[in-house]
């Protein structure tokens, strides 16, 4: 649960960031890097990373804590949207190490899939 605030609050902080300003100037982050993109500025990829990777998760934490039957699903879902985001945006502008972000964030959404695909969580949340 912890995992998917951290991603949660993390992603909607970023996407509320790239949808009010576009440009990434804010998280330091030039618009040179969309240039193999098909973006123009940074307003797509922040509402995508505010919903699906901001909102979506929070959501899925709520339903863990309330112990609701769709939340493994959720859980296993948003592992997948994430790991799925890392490999898309490394495919389109490359690896960058410094900060280590992508890394520490498709390292989150493997240990998220992992976490959640366990016998004893799928048995936990099944039987709640």
């Amino acid at each position: 649960m912890g995992l998917l605030l951290l991603q949660g609050i993390s992603a909607v902080y970023g996407g509320a960031s790239l949808v009010l300003d576009p440009s990434g100037s804010t998280l330091q982050m030039p618009l040179s890097l969309l240039e193999q993109s098909p973006f123009n500025d940074y307003v797509i990829p922040g509402v995508i990373l505010l919903l699906v990777l901001g909102i979506f998760p929070l959501s899925v934490f709520y339903g863990l804590w309330r112990r609701r039957k769709w939340s493994w699903l959720g859980a296993l879902m948003v592992s997948l949207a994430l790991i799925t985001w890392i490999g898309v945006e490394i495919t389109m502008v490359g690896y960058h190490s410094d900060p280590p972000l992508q890394l520490v964030y498709g390292i989150l959404g493997l240990l998220l899939l992992f976490i959640t695909l366990l016998p004893s969580v799928k048995r936990t949340m099944h039987a709640s």
